[in-house]
């Protein structure tokens, strides 16, 4: 896939004329706003998926979204992704080693995702809810280094400050240095494109930790736990299926890591809070 030249604001949004009423006056004017388009991701000719996203780092996505769905081991594993634009939206054609073709087409899943959602599609309850392999992890991590990335990732929400309309995953290292942030209007997909660009520029991911703008559901431990990532900080709140699965992976879920707050929900022992009062 070639270099993207355009800045991901460029990208990922775009100009729509908006009539405002503002302290009772009526305004005619500009406004940025996110775009949503359907990305297909096809592997080996074989259509697996069609996800609503934001297109930007649509290479990161395609790696990320073949990691935490099963469909590759490694990033060698892809051997080329090509982006191709039509009126109805983007195609990533994915060319994939034959091992994972194979094992792509004993599962038979097609995967329709949104926005919002993403279970469309799933064939059973088992794909539904695929239970991770235990993260096996010595990490720990001080409070303030959570919280000094979550107020960093927000500085770095390019698409969010243009549009007021999207999401954030980022990957941070053990002190709470920032170095991974992606945006899209999903938030599954934000954090697929995390994963993706770890894969990508050859970082571990189980040496740092996630942080996400959203809510962390089910799904988002799951693809925190596939990338062998052992925290997982939201900013919203929690599921109970999400407290479920991250325990039993052995992933420290956190919710509400707001400022100096942040609540705990399993394996508190990876995280320090005496220096955080």
């Amino acid at each position: 896939m070639q270099a993207e030249e355009m800045s991901v604001e460029e990208k990922g949004s775009q100009s729509q004329s908006v009539t405002r009423l503002r302290d009772g006056q009526c305004q005619h004017g500009e406004d940025q706003v996110a775009q949503e388009v359907a990305v297909a991701l096809v592997f080996n000719g074989i259509a697996f998926a069609v996800m609503m996203a934001s297109p930007t780092e649509l290479e990161d996505f395609a790696y990320g979204f073949a990691f935490s769905e099963g469909v590759i081991e490694h990033a060698a594993q892809i051997y080329d992704v090509e982006a191709t634009e039509s009126a109805e939206g983007i195609t990533l054609n994915i060319t994939i080693a034959a091992v994972c073709f194979a094992g792509l087409k004993d599962r038979k899943r097609q995967l329709a995702g949104r926005t919002g959602c993403g279970l469309c599609g799933v064939e059973s309850l088992a794909q539904a809810i695929r239970q991770p392999a235990p993260v096996l992890s010595n990490l720990t991590l001080h409070a303030t280094a959570i919280s000094s990335a979550i107020a960093a990732m927000r500085e770095q929400q390019i698409l969010l400050q243009a549009t007021g309309s999207s999401h954030a995953a980022a990957w941070c290292s053990a002190d709470g240095t920032v170095q991974v942030v992606r945006e899209d209007v999903g938030r599954h997909n934000a954090l697929d494109k995390v994963i993706g660009a770890c894969l990508r520029k050859g970082i571990d991911p189980s040496q740092g930790f996630i942080c996400i703008t959203s809510r962390a559901s089910y799904e988002m431990v799951q693809k925190t736990a596939c990338a062998g990532i052992p925290v997982l900080a939201a900013v919203s709140g929690v599921t109970s299926l999400a407290i479920d699965i991250a325990q039993q992976a052995g992933v420290s879920l956190l919710g509400f890591t707001r400022g100096k707050d942040l609540s705990i929900y399993s394996h508190p022992q990876r995280i320090h809070i005496q220096d955080h009062e």
